[in-house]
């Protein structure tokens, strides 16, 4: 962050502060939400949960993203959020993530990576310049479902606010247990035994969660981990050795 000279006017200063704040918002807080749940405990219970089965289904995909510390493989849920599997694979296909890296990463929490500058300010969804039905130019909207939850695995898009997703995606890494957080009322039971296992429950509802990680947790812990240092936010989360995205392959495209 920059340091802002005495004599600027605090109507620059105000306009410097809330452009770095948008910026900064392009990556999940830390910060509680409320659930926006609004189906019954009865509707809930017998919602489909596809995060909670490593089975392939026809109306999924499944990538596996090869990186400089080993594979994730990562299922993805077509159905329920079409326009950030669409926007994810396109972006796969034409090496759009290859050599990039996981630009922001915090144990216990998260690791977030999909942007070509490496900083986090940068990313632009493939409909961009192209469709401005699906995205006038801050990003396109978000996909937020009942079936789909940030337990730990949990792919989703980052964002700088409602309806702003670009090319960023995080990857839940968190594995302490989250049950008691939760309002039994406003989560399936099924997910509220998921987030036993980790997860993190305060994004649910304000991020697109659009794939599950069905093998390689072992690899997203082991990026978690990595020394970190200070970003330009003064958040210790910018690793000092960065791992790379190498290329992403498609295993198999929902029908």
């Amino acid at each position: 962050m920059k340091k802002y000279l005495p004599q600027i006017s605090m109507g620059v200063v105000l306009l410097i502060v809330i452009a770095v704040a948008v910026l900064w918002t392009r990556q999940p807080q830390q910060t509680a939400t409320e659930s926006t749940q609004k189906k019954t405990k009865k509707q809930l219970d017998q919602l489909t949960l596809p995060q909670l089965s490593n089975t392939i289904a026809k109306n999924e995909s499944l990538v596996l993203i090869k990186t400089s510390s080993g594979n994730i493989k990562i299922k993805l849920f077509n159905h329920y959020a079409p326009l950030a599997v669409e926007n994810f694979l396109t972006h796969a296909k034409q090496g759009y993530y290859n050599n990039t890296t996981f630009h922001r990463v915090i144990k216990d929490f998260m690791i977030q990576g999909g942007d070509p500058k490496g900083d986090g300010s940068g990313g632009e969804s493939i409909w961009k310049n192209k469709n401005s039905k699906i995205d006038s130019g801050n990003g396109f909207k978000n996909e937020i479902s009942t079936s789909l939850y940030n337990i730990r695995g949990a792919l989703s898009m980052a964002n700088a606010g409602t309806d702003t997703n670009g090319s960023q995606f995080f990857i839940v890494q968190n594995g302490d247990d989250q049950s008691s957080k939760l309002d039994t009322n406003n989560y399936p039971k099924k997910i509220i035994d998921a987030y036993k296992h980790g997860g993190y429950p305060s994004l649910d509802g304000q991020y697109t969660v659009f794939g599950q990680v069905i093998s390689g947790m072992d690899i997203v812990d082991k990026i978690a981990n990595a020394k970190t240092k200070n970003n330009q936010q003064k958040e210790q989360s910018q690793p000092i050795n960065p791992v790379k995205v190498t290329n992403i392959d498609i295993l198999q495209e929902a029908k």
